[in-house]
């Protein structure tokens, strides 16, 4: 009877030892799988250049109205027909450089030039009668002085002789309306520059006003910008601006030079045009954008690039004792550092809820979690 106990110890103890040991295995499992997770979850840090940290500080911003728009140029005219008739001779085409003046084509008109052909005739007619009635006068005049005729003839040669220089006259009249209605015919450029267009063709038919070629300057060019009522207010005549056209890497200087006295009836927008500096390699109809330099103001500024907006209140990065912290920031007036005109100006925003001197992320790293372990490297690096 011992003895049966005795085996049923043993067992409960060896079955014992089994249990403890699968606990002990399974705890010891856990704790290395808890220890591997907290060891995922340390990464190493974020390696940034000196250029992806910048320091906030006052700085004087140059604060500017945004304007874009199409680029057209300051003189531009239209040739029309002022004759009915067929095109002829029209030889030139888009982007041929023309002087003014210069004969481009005519309009086929016979009838002007049988016109003038019988109104000079008719002058030369009158001209006659007119040497007639003056031989007459002369003649009557020396007879009356004689005593060989009375006066009522003399009277006579002198109604005679104005009569005909009245028809010698109209005739001349008649011989420059032929001649003007013949000169119509000619097409001639009114402005010197480069065809923009035909719009007719050679051998059409064109009707009196109807276009024929545009010729654009191309020498002085300027941006015609729509404007907003509350930004028109800002701007004068004689503003700086900076624009970017698109093709074109470096930004061209242009000035305010005039400013529709009316806004239009829809939308309120004002029309502003602003002459550019340079138009070398510019075209007609390009598309350009900038800002015009109304005031400047002094405060603490950041890249707009470095502001993040992907939460309901703009934020930036900043770096504490080596750690990303978000910050909620108010922005305010946006412009430039320099309205005058480097290359490439960088666009500032003003800030507020944020001490100068703290250092921020730029934009160009990214987002970043808060807490986030963050190293710099060395210049040069």
């Amino acid at each position: 009877m011992r003895y049966g106990w005795l085996v049923a110890g043993v067992v409960v103890l060896a079955v014992a030892a089994g249990a403890y040991r699968v606990v002990d295995k399974r705890q010891t499992e856990r704790a290395k799988a808890a220890a591997q997770t907290e060891a995922a979850k340390i990464t190493p840090p974020t390696l940034l250049s000196p250029a992806d940290v910048l320091t906030v500080q006052s700085q004087t911003l140059a604060i500017g109205v945004e304007v874009s728009g199409p680029i057209k140029a300051a003189n531009a005219a239209f040739v029309k027909a002022r004759a009915a008739g067929e095109v002829q001779g029209l030889q030139v085409r888009e982007g041929d450089v023309v002087k003014a003046g210069q004969v481009l084509g005519r309009i086929e008109n016979s009838e002007s030039g049988a016109r003038l052909r019988q109104a000079q005739q008719q002058a030369e007619s009158s001209k006659t009668q007119i040497d007639v009635a003056q031989r007459n006068f002369d003649n009557n005049r020396a007879l009356v002085e004689q005593g060989f005729i009375s006066k009522t003839a003399l009277e006579s040669s002198t109604s005679a002789l104005t009569s005909a220089q009245a028809l010698y006259r109209a005739a001349q009249a008649a011989v420059e309306i032929s001649q003007k209605a013949l000169d119509d015919s000619v097409l001639r450029a009114p402005i010197s520059g480069q065809v923009a267009q035909r719009l007719t063709q050679p051998g059409e038919r064109a009707a009196v006003d109807a276009r024929i070629l545009e010729i654009v300057d191309l020498s002085k060019l300027e941006l015609e910008a729509s404007v907003g009522a509350a930004d028109s207010v800002q701007l004068q005549v004689g503003q700086s601006a900076r624009l970017t056209v698109d093709g074109i890497a470096t930004p061209i200087a242009a000035r305010v030079a005039r400013i529709n006295p009316n806004a239009a009836p829809g939308s309120r927008a004002v029309i502003a045009y602003l002459a550019l500096a340079d138009s070398t390699g510019l075209r007609q109809g390009l598309f350009a954008q900038g800002t015009v330099a109304v005031a400047s103001v002094t405060a603490l500024v950041l890249p707009i690039s470095a502001v993040r907006t992907d939460r309901p209140q703009p934020y930036v990065q900043v770096l504490v004792d080596g750690k990303v912290r978000h910050q909620n920031v108010t922005l305010g007036a946006r412009g430039t550092a320099d309205a005058g005109g480097g290359p490439n100006p960088q666009l500032l925003v003003t800030v507020d809820g944020i001490a100068a001197g703290t250092q921020v992320l730029a934009g160009s790293v990214g987002p970043l979690r808060p807490g986030s372990a963050v190293s710099l490297a060395a210049s040069g690096q």
